[in-house]
């Protein structure tokens, strides 16, 4: 696992931008942290390094937007998910194997039907605008990712 501290919210959008810059077709990205803690606008910045022009918002209700950009974004909130079987309602493995990069927050909601290789980010507040971001990369290509991202 690799972490960094983040002084501000300019830092996270800096760090999430370039995050989106280097995925690939079929890269999964899974969040956690507390309400607040900031995973909602790093998705957001995230779709701007993936030239996403439009405006992204938590899938709250909807557990699930699609965005275009330079590859498809999925951006899943399964925070309000009440059971695995609305997953399998989505179709998400359509979205996980499919032509796009997913986000997922809250992913440790539905560890058990993400893909093995996966890039978890847990974004942890250590003040008002102040954050650690751990990395934690479930293979080779993810560890590259990372050190390249930082």
């Amino acid at each position: 696992m690799t972490c960094v501290d983040i002084g501000n919210q300019k830092e996270l959008e800096s760090v999430a931008a370039k995050l989106g810059t280097l995925v690939k077709v079929g890269d999964v990205i899974c969040m956690t942290g507390d309400l607040g803690a900031g995973k909602t606008t790093f998705t957001q910045s995230f779709a701007n390094g993936l030239e996403v022009n439009d405006y992204v918002t938590s899938p709250t209700f909807t557990l699930i937007n699609e965005y275009e950009g330079r590859i498809p974004l999925y951006h899943f909130d399964v925070y309000r998910i009440n059971h695995i079987s609305e997953m399998e309602d989505l179709g998400y493995e359509e979205y996980f194997y499919g032509e796009g990069v997913c986000v997922v927050e809250w992913a440790s909601l539905i560890e058990e039907v993400l893909p093995d290789d996966r890039l978890w980010i847990e974004i942890k507040v250590t003040g008002i605008e102040s954050r650690r971001i751990c990395f934690n990369a479930t293979n080779a290509y993810y560890e590259e990712m990372v050190k390249e991202l930082l």
